[in-house]
C-alpha cells in the first residue's frame, strides 16, 4: 500500500491529480445556442475525471457540484477510478474529432464535450449551476467570476504547490528541501499576505456589492475557489493562516471562508465521506515549512 501511495504520488506530480464525476444537470436552468443544445442533450451527465485519494483541484469542482446540489458519481470512491484517469490521459488517446485529447486532469465531460483545466471547467459549469451572474442582468459578470477564480488559483493554489517542489514537479520533496525553507519563508512573509491582502481589497469593493461575497453580492464559484484555497493553505501553514488571521487585517476574507463553510449544501458535504482528506496533493503539511 505503502509503494502504491508514494506511486501515486509521483504521478500526481507530473499530472497533478484527478477525479471521475458523472452529474445530472442542475436545477438551475439556462438559455443555451442552438449548437449548444445539439452537443448537450438534456439528460446529459457530468463526468469529471480526477486522481483519487486526495482533494487537489478536483475538489474546486467538486464544491460547485454539490452546492448545486447535483447528482454525480466521484471515482475518488471508485475501485476503477485510476484506471479512468490514466487511460484518459494515456499517449494512446488521441480525442476525437470534436476534442483534442487532454494533458491532464481535471477534465470534464459532458455529452459530446470533453474539456480540461479547473478555472475552464468552472467557466463551463458557471451559467448551468447557477454559480455567475445571470448574463442577461450582467453581461461581463462571468468574466470578473474568472478573473478573481485565476487569481486564487494562482496564489492561493499553485504558489502553495510549488513551496514543497520549488525545483522539480517529478523529484520527492526530500531532494529540494533546502530550496523549500526559502521558498516557504518568502511564501509566509510576503506571498501569502499580498494574496490574501488582494482579496479584502476586493471584498471592500463596490463590485462586491457588500462584502458578503467577492462580487455581485451573491455566491460565485469564485467564492468556493476561494474558501477551498484558504481551507488548503491553513492546512499546509497552520501557524502562519492562524498568525494571519488573528492580526485582523484580513477579517473580510477569513469571514466569507466561514460563511461559505456554513452553507447547508457545503456543510453537509464537509461532514460526509465525500470529502477527502489532504494527503501528498497541492496542500502539504511539513512543520518545517510553518511558522
Amino acid at each position: 500500500m505503502k509503494k502504491l501511495i508514494l506511486r501515486s504520488s509521483l504521478f500526481y506530480k507530473h499530472n497533478q491529480r484527478c477525479t471521475y464525476i458523472g452529474v445530472t444537470k442542475s436545477a438551475h436552468t439556462f438559455n443555451m445556442s442552438t449548437q449548444n443544445v445539439k452537443r448537450q442533450k438534456t439528460g446529459d451527465k457530468y463526468e469529471l475525471i480526477y486522481w483519487p485519494g486526495m482533494p487537489g483541484r478536483g475538489e474546486h469542482v467538486r464544491l460547485a457540484l454539490e452546492e448545486a446540489g447535483a447528482d454525480y458519481s466521484d471515482t475518488a470512491h471508485s475501485k476503477s477510478g485510476m484506471d479512468i484517469v490514466t487511460s484518459t490521459i494515456s499517449p494512446d488517446n488521441l480525442g476525437d474529432e470534436l476534442n483534442p485529447p487532454p494533458l491532464a486532469p481535471p477534465i470534464l465531460k459532458h455529452g459530446d464535450l470533453s474539456i480540461s483545466q479547473t478555472p475552464n471547467i468552472l467557466m463551463y459549469l458557471g451559467p448551468r449551476l447557477g454559480l455567475v451572474p445571470s448574463a442577461d442582468t450582467d453581461s461581463t459578470g462571468q468574466y470578473h467570476v474568472n478573473s478573481l477564480t485565476l487569481t486564487a488559483l494562482d496564489g492561493l493554489s499553485n504558489e502553495p504547490h510549488d513551496v514543497h517542489h520549488p525545483i522539480a514537479v517529478g523529484a520527492y520533496y526530500e531532494e529540494q528541501k533546502e530550496e523549500a525553507l526559502k521558498k516557504a519563508k518568502d511564501y509566509r512573509e510576503n506571498r501569502l499576505p499580498k494574496f490574501l491582502g488582494y482579496f479584502e481589497r476586493v471584498l471592500s469593493s463596490k463590485a462586491s456589492k457588500g462584502g458578503q461575497y467577492l462580487y455581485g453580492g451573491s455566491l460565485t464559484y469564485a467564492d468556493l475557489v476561494l474558501f477551498q484555497a484558504i481551507d488548503g493553505v491553513s492546512f499546509a501553514f497552520p501557524n502562519c493562516s492562524k498568525k494571519l488571521k488573528d492580526s485582523g487585517k484580513y477579517d473580510k476574507v477569513f469571514a466569507l471562508y466561514e460563511r461559505v463553510k456554513s452553507r447547508d449544501n457545503i456543510k453537509s458535504y464537509l461532514e460526509s465521506e465525500r470529502r477527502q482528506k489532504y494527503s501528498m496533493g497541492i496542500y502539504r503539511h511539513y512543520p518545517e515549512l510553518d511558522d
